[in-house]
């Protein structure tokens, strides 16, 4: 890989899809241990996440990775395909839910559904909705505060603050609240 396609490179998250045979789970279960495990020692993986179902066989494992390049890289591997060997009778993988996403739209995401994300003026617009209080109570509160720093300290105060606060506390609960706007319903 190139410097610049290094520069280039953006994170991309995975949603993949499990069907699970009845009467497997605890075994599937198991089985989500070892695969998760073996992904986190693969390179460029920054986590894996499994979704339990509240009701049916369906679980959901969200995966992270630094490239698409190294996604691909795992998802095509040895190691992978070794484990999907090993639950052949006991789960299936719902290719078409597969869902990739590399900026914005994982705030804005469905696990285990095929909905696309909301266009992007929407996702825009909820992500200033979300963002404005908490800049405004920044410039308020911390900036003067910060005003004999050197800049570049200065400035990483801002999004040290704001990105956790985002994507931790905000963006999940204003998507739910404005869910029926971003996601209408067919006929809405």
């Amino acid at each position: 890989m190139s410097t610049t396609e290094v520069r280039r490179a953006e994170p991309v998250t995975t949603v993949l899809t499990w069907q699970v045979r009845p009467g497997h789970e605890q075994e599937f279960e198991e089985w989500t241990h070892g695969i998760a495990h073996c992904a986190r020692q693969f390179p460029g993986n920054e986590g894996v996440s499994w979704l339990t179902p509240e009701d049916g066989h369906r679980y959901h494992a969200v995966l992270r990775w630094s490239d698409q390049h190294r996604l691909a890289a795992w998802l095509e591997s040895e190691e992978r395909a070794h484990w999907h060997r090993k639950i052949e009778d006991i789960a299936t993988e719902v290719s078409s839910e597969r869902q990739s996403t590399t900026g914005m739209e994982t705030w804005f995401s469905l696990p285990g559904t095929t909905v696309q994300a909301p266009p992007r003026w929407k996702m825009v617009l909820t992500t200033f909705l979300g963002a404005y209080p908490f800049t405004l109570l920044i410039q308020w509160l911390v900036t003067p505060q910060t005003t004999g720093w050197p800049l570049p300290l200065r400035a990483a105060v801002f999004p040290l603050v704001l990105l956790p606060v985002l994507t931790y506390l905000v963006m999940p609960r204003l998507s739910r609240l404005l869910r029926l706007w971003l996601y209408p319903r067919d006929g809405h």
